[in-house]
């Protein structure tokens, strides 16, 4: 299965760095952010599955920053801070957190509660952040998010069906990264004739090397991942709106 991709954002080096080395010891892909700013900048071209937040940043707020990321997206939050007060774990809770763990805490005790966020959360949800905006490159491949066009190497544009183009905006906004079947029909779920169904996504994948591929009968680009679904087997680059 895919390695959970965690984000450490704290301003204590020390700290950030703690952390980072131990989720990575502890079989997850952890990625440091000190600022608001680098959140963003990381999710604009990385994965990420669940962000570890600090409550007190030096200039801004861990709070506040989880109440705007909470009102763009379904990306866990977990807080972490010194600040142990009921009013103060409320006030996490309230701008929508996952979880709150207050500092000092014991290493295993972190491994548990982010295993247990990600348990409850559906990995899905997060695969929708900004997938839709910005133009994305991919193999000699353009995506345009804002038109829904797609250009392949040689300018030509391509023109793919409403479901084709949300299978391709998951993957883009996934690369590298196994997908079940699963998965991505509930990351299709947002489209009026999405039907869900394991056989429905290998037709929809299918219908989609068609159009990609060069050879549709051995890709190269969407491959078959045995024993878990599809992963589209390329970098994918971004360029901002």
């Amino acid at each position: 299965m895919a390695i959970p991709h965690l984000l450490v954002v704290d301003d204590d080096a020390d700290m950030q760095q703690m952390m980072v080395t131990f989720l990575q010891r502890n079989g997850f892909a952890a990625h440091p952010a000190s600022t608001e700013a680098e959140i963003r900048a990381h999710m604009q071209t990385h994965r990420v599955d669940l962000i570890l937040l600090d409550v007190m940043l030096a200039d801004e707020n861990g709070v506040e920053i989880c109440a705007r990321l909470r009102s763009e997206l379904e990306l866990p939050i977990i807080l972490v801070s010194a600040l142990s007060a009921d009013h103060q774990r409320m006030a996490g809770y309230e701008v929508g957190a996952d979880d709150y763990i207050a500092k000092p805490f014991n290493p295993d005790l972190l491994i548990a509660r982010v295993k247990a966020v990600l348990r409850r959360v559906r990995r899905t949800p997060s695969l929708s952040y900004r997938r839709s905006s910005g133009i994305w490159h991919f193999d000699g491949w353009r995506y345009d998010g804002q038109r829904d066009e797609v250009h392949a190497p040689d300018g030509y544009q391509v023109i793919l069906s409403t479901r084709e183009t949300a299978l391709l905006k998951t993957l883009l906004a996934n690369p590298r990264i196994p997908l079940s079947r699963e998965e991505i029909a509930a990351a299709l779920s947002d489209q009026p004739d999405a039907d869900g169904a394991g056989r429905a996504i290998d037709v929809l994948v299918g219908r989609l090397r068609s159009k990609i591929e060069r050879n549709p009968k051995a890709p190269t680009l969407l491959r078959t991942e045995r024993g878990i679904g599809y992963v589209l087997a390329c970098d994918v680059t971004r360029e901002a709106e």
